[in-house]
């Protein structure tokens, strides 16, 4: 039984490396004491193989085997 990869659907920040991109992932929560909604945000470093995506972009990302220290995603396609 395979398990399917984790996706997460984020905006492209910064495409300044080679075949690498930065995707920001937005998630909404809300406090456990004060019952205030706040936003959290990650950083993920995603592998672009044709250096297509710019800043702004929409896009969906899944986990894959480790392709360099930070690289363990993989740009499915933008959204």
């Amino acid at each position: 039984m395979t398990q399917e990869p984790r996706k997460k659907t984020g905006t492209v920040v910064s495409d300044k490396n080679n075949k690498t991109v930065v995707i920001k992932v937005e998630n909404s929560k809300i406090h456990p004491i004060y019952k205030k909604a706040y936003k959290d945000s990650s950083k993920f470093h995603a592998h672009d193989p044709e250096n297509k995506l710019k800043e702004g972009d929409k896009v969906t990302i899944y986990e894959c085997a480790p392709i360099s220290k930070k690289k363990k995603w993989t740009v499915e396609k933008p959204v």
